[in-house]
């Protein structure tokens, strides 16, 4: 791991095992972080996808850790490119996503914070996948995500899910309704008023509020939690 600076947080270049593979990711963390959102990119995206960046920075400031984390490797990314078919690989890409929030949970300076996952395109679909495999994740924020991808699992998704779409997007607006006919958990499908990549600055801006919102309200303190626990415990 090196250190090094950024604006508001400490961050932290990583590697880590994920299966066969070792990924690369930017591990930002406030002073008093609040909790953690580990973002799932698809689509031949990676950590440096601008938009997620953008949402990323907007997460850090209102004080939650972010890590942006590339699924694929660069040799596996470099094939993709050629191939398309390891970003639709979303067993592989939701398993590369259990093992990194398995690390998180017990890596020292994150251990103790509650997670989120923000998911994009296919990444969304592995988001839910590994939700699914980690009820002990507190939301997921899918934006243009496929969530029919991960349609066999939808009913077994116990995170409180928010499915973000372009209003032009009328594929990932279509996906996303087949996915959110087959959830039983909390969730809410939220049009978002732009285009199809919702990269316009407006755009973005709603996108992280939207995101912001449904991660501040599910991803409490441990304390809090602990105190939510200790309270419904009392009540009985």
């Amino acid at each position: 791991m090196k250190n090094r600076t950024a604006e508001n947080a400490s961050s932290i270049t990583v590697r880590l095992r994920a299966g066969d593979a070792n990924l690369d990711g930017d591990l930002a963390i406030p002073s008093h972080p609040k909790g953690l959102v580990l973002f799932a990119h698809g689509s031949g995206s990676s950590r440096h996808s601008v938009r997620n960046q953008f949402v990323a920075e907007h997460l850090r400031k209102a004080g939650l850790a972010t890590l942006l984390i590339d699924l694929l490797t660069e040799q596996e990314e470099a094939e993709d490119r050629h191939s398309g078919h390891l970003r639709f690989d979303i067993t592989l890409l939701a398993s590369r996503l259990v093992d990194v929030t398995d690390w998180l949970a017990e890596y020292e300076r994150t251990a103790r914070l509650r997670i989120g996952y923000f998911g994009a395109s296919t990444g969304g679909g592995a988001a839910l996948v590994a939700a699914a495999r980690r009820p002990s994740v507190s939301a997921v924020v899918s934006r243009g995500g496929r969530a029919d991808l991960a349609r066999e699992v939808l009913p077994l998704v116990q995170t409180p899910t928010l499915l973000l779409v372009g209003a032009d997007d009328m594929p990932s607006l279509h996906f996303s309704q087949l996915g959110a006919d087959r959830l039983y958990c909390a969730h809410d499908l939220q049009i978002v008023p732009g285009s199809s990549r919702l990269d316009r600055p407006s755009e973005a801006a709603s996108v992280a509020q939207l995101a912001l919102a449904w991660l501040q309200q599910h991803l409490p303190r441990v304390g809090d939690a602990r105190r939510t626990t200790q309270l419904a415990a009392d009540a009985t």
